[in-house]
Order: C-alpha cells, then sequence, then structure tokens
C-alpha cells in the first residue's frame, strides 16, 4: 500500500469511527426522547388531551428547520424526520389510549 493509500486508510478509519459514535448518540438520544414522549402521552391519556398538538408541532418544525439551517443541515430533511418522530409519537399515544 502507498504512503498515501495508507494516509486515506487511516483518514476513513477515523470518519467510520466517529460515525458509529454518532450512530449510538443518535439512538440513545432518541430513546430518551421517547421516554419523554411516552410519558406525555400517559399525561394526556390520564387527563383526556388530545394525542397531537398542531400548534406546538407546527412551532417545533420551525425550531428544527432553524437548527437546521445553523447545522449546515437540509431543512427539508430535519422536517420529514421530525415529522416522522411526531408521526410514530402520535401513533403510540394513540394505541394506549384505546
Amino acid at each position: 500500500m502507498t504512503d498515501a493509500a495508507t494516509k486515506a486508510a487511516e483518514i476513513l478509519k477515523g470518519h467510520r469511527e466517529s460515525i458509529d459514535r454518532l450512530d449510538a448518540i443518535l439512538v440513545y438520544t432518541l430513546g430518551e426522547r421517547f421516554k419523554h414522549t411516552q410519558a406525555v402521552g400517559k399525561l394526556k391519556a390520564e387527563h383526556d388531551l388530545p394525542p397531537s398538538d398542531p400548534t406546538r408541532e407546527a412551532a417545533q418544525i420551525k425550531r428544527l428547520e432553524d437548527l437546521a439551517n445553523q447545522a449546515d443541515l437540509d431543512p427539508d430533511f430535519a422536517k420529514k424526520f421530525l415529522n416522522f418522530i411526531i408521526a410514530e409519537v402520535i401513533q403510540h399515544h394513540k394505541s394506549h389510549q384505546s
């Protein structure tokens, strides 16, 4: 292997290790987030509140869009990601209210 190829392999390894750490952070962060949304769902069910809050969801999407712009992340991707999470949370709330 040439020096350039060895250097490239080392750089690639470093990027992959970072990706693996970030994937773990994402999974644990989502796990923590869902613990809170489950608590919210339980509270809503106990007090007969609607499973969704369109005003908050719109504010959250705007907030995430702003964060995405600051983080140099495609805001459309960020909105799709949050919409997916919101849909999963609402579905979970509904399934526990039945």
